[in-house]
């Protein structure tokens, strides 16, 4: 490779980007067309793809991953391409930062892999103006076989109860990268541990389609021991499922920076009982300083006594309305 490289200048090309020897013996190992390549189109594409907004220090990178993106043929492959992604953008820099991603995105065919992605993605119910985003959110999904890959995620939302109204093309909108995980090794037992915590079939869907980040999460390194917590806390079996369905990401929190702290402050801070949480889940959600300290502060002031929902279930402004604390309004 050495020899053939200096020969005609790509080795040179790599050098001054700074490649070291191994690098580009990596990338000739990963594309042979590496070999016969013209120095002056490597400089075009690499010249191009900074032109597009990715950064320069990241550029090796993503040539390192993919070196077969400099061998493209510009006009004909890698700019028609890039104006396709383009079209699915809702922000700048969206495309920019899926090549960075996956730069392998640019090597498939529109016609073959694009075209049939977003017809099975629109026929799920997805929001068209939402197919860009979730592929440029998760762009290997472009090297994803329809059949073998993503029907098998279909199915198994399918499984869960999720048939209605779009709800399937919504759930892999709000988190495209759970088609990135395996339906058996993963996803499956995911949904059997939350099962064995007693949720039925319509909570399940509810944590599927509000936080899907969850069934992508190991049952065994991460929701254990996060349901073991809350049972040491004392909250019963029926609870517990209540707590997850009403808010998932109770499962996959801190328990020593997120969960623990807000315990302690319920039952010190505030002199209330773990009960009144299993009743409004969403307690987990509020900031400790900024909502539930600022505001336990203000109540006790006044010696107010109310729900945890009375107190949070607000904005500020509607919350110092109906505690008639509107001295803090000014």
């Amino acid at each position: 490779m050495e020899t053939s490289c200096q020969g005609n200048g790509i080795m040179w090309f790599f050098k001054d980007r700074g490649f070291d020897d191994k690098s580009i013996h990596e990338m000739s190992r990963k594309c042979k067309r590496l070999e016969g390549m013209d120095r002056e189109k490597a400089s075009e594409n690499w010249e191009y793809l900074k032109s597009i907004g990715i950064q320069e220090r990241k550029l090796p990178i993503v040539v390192g991953k993919c070196p077969k993106i400099l061998t493209l043929d510009l006009h004909d492959k890698l700019v028609p391409m890039v104006q396709c992604l383009r079209a699915l953008e809702t922000k700048p820099k969206e495309v920019a930062s899926a090549i960075t991603k996956f730069p392998q995105i640019l090597l498939h065919s529109l016609e073959e892999k694009l075209a049939p992605l977003l017809a099975f993605f629109e026929a799920l119910g997805a929001p068209e103006k939402q197919l860009g985003k979730m592929i440029l959110l998760n762009p290997r999904i472009i090297s994803y076989s329809i059949e073998s890959k993503l029907s098998q995620t279909v199915d198994f939302l399918f499984s869960l109860g999720l048939s209605k109204d779009g709800m399937i093309g919504k759930v892999l909108v709000k988190h495209p990268l759970i088609m990135g995980y395996s339906v058996d090794k993963r996803l499956r037992p995911t949904s059997e541990f939350l099962r064995s915590l007693g949720l039925t079939g319509p909570q399940l869907q509810r944590v599927a389609t509000t936080f899907p980040e969850v069934l992508c999460r190991d049952p065994n390194k991460i929701l254990r021991p996060n349901a073991m917590y809350l049972k040491s806390c004392g909250f019963d079996s029926s609870q517990i499922a209540a707590l997850v369905a009403g808010y998932p990401p109770v499962l996959i929190k801190s328990v020593s920076n997120s969960l623990g702290p807000r315990i302690k402050f319920l039952e010190q801070g505030m002199g209330r009982q773990i009960q009144e949480v299993a009743e409004y889940p969403d307690f987990f959600r509020h900031g400790l300083k900024k909502r539930l300290e600022a505001r336990q502060k203000l109540l006790k002031q006044k010696h107010v006594e109310c729900s945890l929902s009375e107190m949070l279930d607000c904005n500020q402004k509607k919350f110092l309305l109906k505690f008639g604390l509107v001295e803090q309004l000014v």
